[in-house]
């Protein structure tokens, strides 16, 4: 008889022959052939297994496998027919492929090859196998786990091979290996490959999809199962819970035939994962009124929800079902619950004390607690908590050295490692973390190689903390090395490499651990296809960038952010918008990258538009968002602007955070606002960037004695000063003429702090001395520099110059900086000023056409300010502004007025030769003094006028509005590029010294 086609599987791979064609011809049926094989063994050894282990059916015995046909020719069917027909008359049965034997003998021996595998020592497990003397198949199975669970798919695919891939539970460990992965494509091959398949590994292939991220494909094989069990429907529900469609979600859970425990804890997992913890609240709720008795699983999940729903009620509720169900002595639900409290510092103390009135506690309770004291600042609370520890179990040391490592604590986080008797391979990835994260690399770089098994976590945090700490090489040296070890890269490794590359520029390097990726089968991965896009933005490379973004299979929100990001680096500040606007659905970081590339931009005010386009959306704004709006605010001087922001951190919560905090100090100094003293005070800590906050605001508004009392009172805190407190206290002595002490501060930094003075410092220094009137003082300073003078300091030097007329020395600074910074228009400004305030008009005329032979044109003066929530900008000569013929009248009053009191036009800042009384009419039109006009013009008597001007106000401005001031009883406050001038009843804050 033929064989039965109704028994061949469906989906069995091979095409289906013309009617013509005889039925045992048709049958295409899986032909079992023997062959010798002659020469090299197409088995590849593992790595990791020792040369002579492989099977000896490699060398020239029998090898078995299968044969898929298609319509074969002629005479292969003919063969094929006669083959059949003799096989079905003598009804004998195709030779089998080699079996394995089952034997309980080799239990223990399988039980700890698992063992040493999931402990990552995948060697010591192969040397167990290898001396087995023989192996049933669990025992195979058991190695080929192994090599999976160690990232090592295609030495457990080679081991595999010498069993012709085993049964149906070692191609499911195969595919979930190469899953595992991220290796998708050969998972597939894997499936495609099985013979049978029951619906487990059916299972495995959807979840191969779903954790890779590819729904589409997942629910396309979801239809395509000929069975389902709830397995099958909760792996579907899972997909779509990790990637966020809820609506799809749940939409399947509805269409469910039966559902059980886990069902239900994937929803309301899903939802807790969007953060719509009200909706996981109800699902339980569901759940509940449907008759079913919650079980653990969920009630840690939506126990998982309350934590985030802040509701103190609710959580009584659910601990109250928890006493009825019977779960009240449940350790895990306990440790749960904890859980929920140990989220906010505020709940600390409901933490400690529902955590002493627990009947049970297990290890995880005592490390929960430990860690949730340590991340709270808590860290002597931790350790009263972990001494009391009976057990002391590895748990709770690695919890308690962790926060000992975090709080700076490392060398009593090192005590406790060593303490531990055999710490397991968390306490070591904890300890070599800690290490990290204290930027102590050589230490972890010791502790690794003491390592006595490693895994894939240990390679992937060496390699990520050295690219954290600036020693991006040695993390791509180490990714080498993992590497030639026969080790494939985990994604961790593959992302914190690429990283180095970004941060060192490397694009060559990042080519190869893309072809790396490529290898590894995770080129399509979503987290690998974001730090690639990262790296080739880094590296200038935006065709890359847009080649990886568009083939990706899947796009989450990340990516989106990601190509925006590369975009706004690569100055395609347009095509990011596009990007944003065309998102499926944004973030809190889409909105904070876009509104950080327009502030970068210095597109204020479409920073500003997007953030109310964010609230109108109901997005909520993050601690970074308000930082940049802040700035937007203190760089426009738009002081209402950085009220209504600080009232917006008020209502979230978010002044007293040391990052907001320093943020508004620095606004409001920007703004001349004396409320930059009231949040400093308001502090209850300060940091480092708090003192030098304020002392660089002080410096701002010239007040040279104020900085240096508060640098005073940072060393009486104990907060050492670093590189940036210098630099503001020497700005603020050039600006007050305080010489002498800003030399003592420049020969401090290094004698008392050894800190090296940087550009920056003896840039200070050179301005300070020149200010100061010792201009040939401040070029010999120049000339014993131990450091290359950059445009900067010589900028400095000609500013002096200006200030001071010296010609000479003017002359020799603008010449460097000609070489320097040939297209500064600034240097060739000034040089102007110093030859035409001596009347040197045939030199002005050079440098004028020094100008034009450059392509340099002058930055135009332009003045701001902001009057009933509307900017009104002015440059000089404007006749833009919708009242310019008011604000011109109003010039010339003032101006009779004030020369009627004693004002003479300062016509020396003239830089055209052209009649005493044109210079007059060419000075009347300066920005300032039409923004001073304006804000007189429009604004109550007597209310401060507050102006921002983007370059240095020139001395007859500076005479014209001190007078403005003491004939109007105004106070005007105009911050310059400089620092702030406050004009007060005639005199200025800068006692004319700026």
């Amino acid at each position: 008889m033929p064989p039965n086609l109704s028994s061949v599987p469906a989906r069995f791979p091979c095409s289906v022959p013309s009617e013509s064609q005889s039925a045992a011809a048709a049958a295409v049926w899986p032909i079992v052939l023997l062959s010798k094989f002659s020469g090299r063994s197409r088995c590849s050894r593992p790595s990791g297994v020792p040369a002579g282990h492989c099977s000896p059916q490699q060398y020239g015995a029998p090898m078995v496998f299968l044969i898929k046909w298609s319509t074969p020719p002629m005479a292969h069917r003919q063969h094929l027919r006669r083959f059949l027909s003799s096989a079905a008359a003598r009804a004998a049965p195709p030779i089998p492929a080699r079996r394995i034997p089952r034997s309980s003998g080799t239990s223990a021996q399988s039980a700890r090859i698992r063992e040493l595998g999931r402990l990552g020592s995948f060697r010591e497990a192969r040397e167990v196998f290898d001396a087995m003397p023989f192996h049933d198949i669990i025992a195979w199975n058991s190695m080929i786990l192994a090599y999976c669970n160690n990232g090592m798919p295609d030495a457990a695919r080679s081991l595999a091979d010498e069993i012709s891939g085993g049964n149906l539970r070692t191609g499911t460990i195969l595919l979930s290996g190469y899953a595992r992965a991220g290796r998708v494509r050969d998972a597939r091959r894997v499936f495609d490959e099985m013979p049978l398949r029951n619906t487990v590994a059916w299972n495995a292939m959807v979840t191969c999809y779903v954790q890779n991220g590819d729904i589409t494909l997942a629910r396309r094989l979801f239809d395509a199962m000929p069975s389902r069990d709830v397995s099958s429907w909760n792996t579907m529900l899972t997909g779509y819970c990790h990637s966020q469609q809820m609506v799809d979600a749940r939409n399947l859970f509805e269409q469910m035939p039966e559902r059980n425990t886990v069902s239900w804890t994937v929803m309301i997992s899903g939802y807790v994962l969007i953060e719509q913890h009200g909706k996981a609240w109800d699902i339980f709720r569901m759940m509940h009124y449907e008759g079913m008795s919650p079980e653990q699983p969920n009630l840690v999940s939506v126990l998982s929800a309350i934590s985030n729903l802040g509701n103190l009620n609710i959580l009584e509720s659910i601990h109250a079902l928890v006493h009825k169900v019977g779960f009240e002595r449940d350790v895990v639900i306990g440790t749960a619950i904890l859980n929920v409290y140990t989220r906010g510092v505020s709940m600390l103390d409901n933490a400690v004390k529902f955590f002493e009135g627990m009947t049970e506690r297990n290890e995880y309770t005592w490390s929960t607690m430990i860690a949730a004291l340590s991340q709270g600042g808590r860290i002597d609370d931790a350790v009263a908590i972990y001494q009391r520890d009976p057990i002391k179990s590895v748990p709770s040391r690695t919890a308690m050295l962790t926060g000992l490592a975090r709080c700076g604590r490392i060398n009593d986080a090192r005590v406790l490692f060593d303490q531990i008797p055999e710490p397991n391979i968390v306490s070591w990835n904890a300890m070599i973390t800690g290490y990290m994260q204290n930027e102590m690399v050589d230490e972890a770089e010791e502790l690794f190689k003491r390592m006595p098994f490693r895994n894939t976590i240990s390679w992937a945090g060496m390699i990520a903390g050295y690219a954290q700490n600036g020693r991006s090489e040695q993390a791509l040296v180490l990714l080498q090395a993992l590497h030639r070890n026969g080790m494939l890269p985990s994604l961790s490794s593959l992302t914190s490499s690429l990283f180095a590359c970004s941060n060192i520029e490397a694009l060559e390097t990042g080519k190869q651990v893309h072809s790396l990726a490529v290898k590894a089968g995770c080129q399509y991965n979503s987290y690998v296809c974001n730090a690639l896009i990262t790296m080739y933005a880094k590296c200038r490379n935006i065709g890359f960038v847009r080649q990886i973004f568009d083939r990706m299979t899947v796009k989450d929100t990340v990516s989106y952010n990601s190509l925006i990001t590369a975009l706004v680096q690569n100055n395609m500040l347009e095509e990011a918008r596009d990007t944003f606007d065309n998102m499926p659905s944004q973030d809190v970081v889409s909105w904070t990258t876009i509104i950080s590339a327009y502030a970068q931009a210095d597109q204020g005010n479409e920073a500003v538009e997007m953030f109310r386009n964010m609230l109108q959306v109901h997005e909520l704004p993050n601690s970074p968002i308000l930082t940049i709006l802040l700035g937007v605010g203190g760089n426009l001087g738009a002081s209402k602007l950085g009220q209504q922001i600080h009232t917006v951190a008020v209502k979230l919560g978010m002044d007293s955070g040391l990052i907001v905090a320093n943020a508004l100090i620095s606004m409001y100094f920007k703004c001349g606002s004396a409320d930059s003293l009231k949040v400093f005070d308001s502090m209850e800590e300060q940091d480092i960037f708090t003192w030098n906050t304020i002392i660089t605001g002080y410096a701002q508004h010239g007040l040279g004695r104020e900085a240096i009392r508060m640098y005073q009172q940072m060393e009486s805190a104990g907060v050492l000063p670093n590189e940036v407190t210098f630099v503001g206290l020497l700005h603020a002595c050039s600006h007050s003429g305080l010489v002498d002490e800003g030399r003592q501060f420049f020969k401090s930094m290094s004698s008392d702090y050894g800190l090296t003075p940087l550009l920056e410092h003896y840039a200070c220094m050179v301005d300070l001395l020149g200010r100061a009137g010792d201009v040939q003082g401040a070029l010999q300073f120049i000339y014993d520099m131990p450091i290359e003078p950059d445009g900067v300091i010589w900028s400095a030097l000609l500013g002096a110059c200006k200030i001071h007329k010296n010609i000479e020395i003017g002359r020799r600074a603008a010449e460097e900086l000609f070489s320097i910074e040939p297209f500064n228009a600034g240097n060739y400004v000034m040089l102007s000023n110093i030859y035409s305030s001596q009347g040197m008009w045939d030199e002005v005329a050079k440098v004028r056409k020094l100008m034009k032979e450059q392509g340099v044109n002058k930055e135009p003066g332009c003045s701001w300010m902001q009057i009933k929530n509307r900017m009104h900008s002015f440059v000089t000569g404007d006749e833009e502004h919708e009242q310019i013929q008011d604000i011109h009248a109003t010039l010339w009053e003032l101006y009779t007025l004030l020369k009627a009191t004693g004002y003479v036009p300062d016509t020396e800042f003239v830089l055209h030769d052209i009649d005493e009384e044109q210079k007059e009419s060419s000075l009347l039109y300066h920005s300032e003094k039409l923004a001073v006009a304006y804000g007189l013009l429009v604004t109550p008597k007597g209310m401060p006028i507050q102006i921002m001007k983007n370059l240095r106000i020139c001395g007859d401005c500076h005479a014209f509005v001190k007078f403005v001031s003491h004939v109007t009883k105004r106070e005007i406050d105009i911050r310059d590029g400089n620092r702030f001038h406050h004009f007060r009843n005639g005199n200025c804050s800068c006692g004319d010294f700026w």
